[in-house]
């Protein structure tokens, strides 16, 4: 049944998928990244704080891997099941009161269970208290360049208030995730888990539906609507979205609303897919300009990045590319090879505009004093 039900759903998303290139979502925020370069490739209100709900747990599992990596903990350690923790409600991993429950098992109690109880298990056993945890989310987030994010809880429940990340910060998270923990990442794709007899599927219905998808978390509370962060690879190309605020008042249960979710989900990521493409701008070492030099032995110098230049866009988009140089109105010799100079700043329709530094290509040494004097008062003005 699931597997017909997944099928269903993969056909379902296909049929839905407009005919217009441009991305649009009935979600309240939502942000499109590629995965690789980090650059954002669509947003709608993506930098503007949002209660994150369960989403906000990647953040707990960030902490959790960083320790796992740097060896502090081990996935076979175990943690002890505080009454707090037992008595946690909302999703559940159903812990036992006064157990001890292995590292690993907490992994997937939290993504594929995403067990309230769990992240509080784990909150207490890295931080002594949930409080404490707390605190240490903060440091970890603004560590890591998470600056539209606080945390209150490790679980994203709205008591207490003030849990807060923007969607642009949850993809930040996520590419964070996928790069640095890659030992980790494979938990976010498995579809179920069972614990204290107990079998439940992972929330996340794009996994299986969607060709490529191996993760990551969906989110709701009543404040937030229905979100979900979710990444796929195909052949060299990943790309992370980020929805939050789908709103189904018609449902008065989660079943509707989840799959609802994760069409909307799938029907972005295919989209993008089928009309992002990757495009080299400017080949690493290669000049794209001049920059004018004062009291230079030549007058000006050319420009190149560092870097190759390669940015993913709609197809259409890149027709209409452009490019603008802009370099420092002062520079004046000697300027040394390698020396940053400057900025392109790359602009198409549709694109978000990107900006890289740009850098001397040669040395440009000082002119004499006779030189310099003859510029300064019979040259150009």
């Amino acid at each position: 049944m699931r597997r017909l039900f997944l099928t269903s759903l993969s056909l379902l998303a296909l049929a839905a998928l407009p005919a217009q290139a441009a991305l649009d979502t009935n979600a309240e925020h939502a942000l499109l990244m590629d995965a690789g370069t980090g650059q954002v490739l669509w947003q709608k209100e993506g930098m503007t704080p949002m209660p994150p709900a369960s989403m906000s747990k990647l953040m707990t599992l960030e902490l959790l891997f960083q320790r796992l990596k740097d060896g502090r903990i081990k996935l076979t350690d175990t943690l002890p099941v505080s009454e707090r923790a037992w008595r946690t409600q909302g999703s559940k991993m159903f812990v036992e009161l006064n157990s001890r429950i292995p590292v690993e098992a907490l992994i997937r109690g939290i993504i594929i269970d995403s067990g309230n109880d769990a992240c509080v298990v784990v909150a207490e056993g890295l931080g002594g208290t949930v409080e404490g945890f707390a605190d240490m989310m903060n440091k970890r987030a603004k560590e890591i360049g998470l600056d539209q994010s606080h945390f209150v809880n490790p679980d994203g429940l709205p008591d207490p208030p003030g849990q807060m990340m923007s969607a642009m910060d949850l993809a930040k998270l996520a590419r964070h995730l996928i790069r640095d923990y890659a030992d980790y990442y494979h938990y976010f794709s498995e579809k179920e888990f069972t614990w204290h007899n107990i079998t439940q599927p992972n929330r996340d219905l794009v996994l299986g539906s969607l060709p490529g998808a191996d993760g990551l978390k969906t989110g709701h509370i009543d404040a937030s609507g229905y979100g979900i962060t979710i990444s796929a690879k195909r052949g060299d190309t990943r790309f992370i979205l980020v929805l939050n605020g789908l709103r189904y008042p018609q449902y008065n249960n989660d079943y509707f609303p989840n799959i609802k979710r994760a069409e909307e989900a799938g029907r972005l990521m295919d989209l993008a897919f089928r009309e992002y493409r990757p495009v080299t701008i400017a080949a690493a070492g290669k000049v794209v300009g001049q920059a004018a030099v004062k009291e230079g032995k030549a007058p000006t110098v050319a420009v190149t990045p560092k870097n190759a230049v390669v940015a993913t866009m709609l197809m259409e988009s890149q027709t209409k590319l452009k490019t603008a140089i802009k370099t420092d109105p002062n520079l004046t010799a000697p300027v040394a090879q390698g020396q940053r100079i400057g900025t392109m700043t790359v602009t198409a329709p549709e694109f978000p505009a990107m900006t890289v530094p740009v850098y001397a290509a040669e040395p440009v040494e000082r002119a004499n004093i006779f030189v310099r004097l003859w510029n300064r008062y019979f040259g150009k003005h």
